[in-house]
């Protein structure tokens, strides 16, 4: 087999994965777009979301900043050299994470470091399969962390909040996925996508779950009971209210893929793979003999385009009584304190990106800039530098903010930030913080990774790049930077009232469906 033809092959299925959502993905978003009641935050999300798929389209550059641990599953003849598949895999994410369509995502677990290339111990992840057949099967799944972080596996018999005792049956299963959907709420980027996984071992049924992400959205379960209970669940989540980016909506999953394994008798596993609206994943058949592409995967049927939509007149549009209000850092304790749950925002300044280890750092050390009245982005950009060595933002949307909750409130009043962005919310000791110094939190559109990429119209500077790329504070320069109020300085906030609604609403399927 021809090693560099081979790895062409892979780099093109890596930056197509990375970039370009699959035809059954697109088809399921517009959908869902179409259902969704106009002039709502969801609503104004999800043509921010078609807007980012289509930009993603015309720049080649990645849909979502977070491009997750490339996941790739391999079918080979018997006889093929695996080892040279392997090779031209890491080599491909190599490349392609040099040229910016992957961000540096592998990190050493016990030292923090990040390797710069996505390859180290475990990164990427490549499973083997051998059959019959005289090509090779080659696809890739692209899945960020903030939909792995809601991934969720139960053992039956449980007791599920809303819904009392899942016992060791299709009805016990039934109410362990509803739960799944209703936990995951908007910090997964819904609308989402599941994977389910009944049987197997705590692992096997992970990886049983994430097996049917490599499903098409479209096909038809050929287990009649499996069917009948993707319907259901399909149908019934989109009732819990919890909406796109977990704003409150009529569309909350666009797709439910469940399988089944056995099981050991003392143990029964439902394992659930959850998946946000960026969807990104992809396959090609490859010539065994000269390792060139075939062809591709999942791009049966109608291609949606997704036009260039004015996301500006449906940002303005999502309340008769809500004009966008202008945002220009630093921002005074006064104007924020006049901003209320649902505003829409317009940010024009400057912005400093922290994540994980920024906070972290931020707790027992000064900041390398005065963050005074400033904002704080959880962000971990794509970045890449030119020829001048002046850096770029190819890819920067929102990542989830729930995992600063222990530092967020305590380094808001350290330093005087009055304003944090993010992505599904934040917990109580946040809440009560922003009621006390003055602050707000502003939910963007989480994987909307080209759109906020555009708002930003330079790199101003950077600091702690020692933390690596996506953990390091970037000093952006932005305009019209759109985003939501959904925790403000009153005590208000709009991830609680809708965690509390959809967990009434699930309680409504409570009792027994499957006989």
């Amino acid at each position: 087999m021809n090693l560099e033809k081979l790895q062409q092959s892979m780099y093109d299925l890596v930056v197509e994965t990375s970039t370009k959502l699959p035809n059954d993905v697109r088809r399921a978003i517009r959908a869902g777009k179409e259902r969704e009641s106009a002039g709502t935050r969801s609503a104004m999300s999800l043509d921010t979301i078609t807007n980012n798929i289509k930009m993603a389209d015309d720049n080649i550059s990645p849909i979502c900043q977070d491009t997750g641990l490339p996941t790739f599953k391999i079918k080979t003849p018997v006889g093929v050299n695996q080892l040279v598949i392997k090779e031209a895999i890491t080599n491909a994410v190599a490349l392609a994470t040099k040229n910016g369509k992957l961000r540096p995502n592998s990190v050493d677990s016990l030292t923090g470091e990040n390797s710069g290339d996505n390859l180290g111990g475990g990164t990427p992840v490549i499973k083997f399969e051998q059959w019959e057949k005289d090509y090779i099967d080659a696809r890739l799944i692209l899945k960020g962390g903030g939909c792995e972080n809601k991934n969720i596996q139960y053992s039956l018999p449980c007791e599920l909040d809303g819904l009392g005792r899942a016992g060791r049956d299709l009805d016990g299963i039934r109410k362990c996925i509803m739960h799944s959907v209703y936990q995951a709420q908007g910090q997964g980027c819904s609308a989402g996508f599941i994977g389910v996984g009944i049987g197997g071992d705590r692992s096997s049924g992970y990886d049983l779950a994430k097996e049917q992400l490599f499903r098409s959205v479209e096909d038809v379960n050929q287990n009649e009971d499996l069917r009948k209970l993707e319907e259901y669940v399909l149908e019934n989540a989109n009732k819990l209210g919890i909406g796109t980016m977990g704003f409150g909506g009529e569309i909350t999953l666009l797709g439910c893929k469940v399988g089944v394994m056995n099981r050991i008798p003392a143990s029964f596993f439902v394992s659930v793979a959850y998946n946000c609206w960026a969807f990104r994943r992809l396959g090609i058949t490859i010539d065994a003999a000269t390792g060139e592409i075939q062809d591709w995967m999942y791009q049966d049927g109608e291609q949606i385009d997704f036009g260039k939509t004015d996301a500006e007149q449906e940002v303005a549009a999502t309340s008769e009584d809500n004009a966008v209000i202008e945002l220009q850092a630093p921002i005074t304790e006064e104007k924020i304190r006049s901003l209320k749950v649902g505003d829409v925002v317009k940010i024009n300044g400057m912005m400093y990106t922290g994540r994980d280890a920024i906070h972290h750092h931020l707790m027992e050390h000064d900041a390398p800039v005065d963050l005074n009245g400033q904002i704080i982005y959880h962000c971990g950009p794509v970045m890449m530098k030119d020829e001048e060595g002046k850096w770029h933002v190819k890819a920067a949307g929102p990542t989830t903010s729930i995992r600063e909750e222990p530092y967020q409130g305590d380094i808001m009043k350290k330093f005087g930030i009055r304003a944090v962005i993010g992505k599904g919310g934040m917990g109580p000791k946040t809440l009560a913080a922003l009621e006390e110094h003055g602050g707000v939190y502003l939910n963007a559109i989480g994987g909307a990774a080209q759109y906020y990429a555009d708002c930003i119209k330079s790199v101003e500077g950077v600091d702690i790049m020692n933390f690596g790329i996506p953990e390091a504070m970037w000093h952006l320069k932005v305009e019209g930077f759109t985003a939501v109020v959904t925790m403000d300085s009153h005590g208000n906030s709009l991830h609680k009232d809708v965690d509390k609604s959809s967990l009434e609403k699930l309680a409504q399927f409570k009792e027994p469906v499957f006989k």
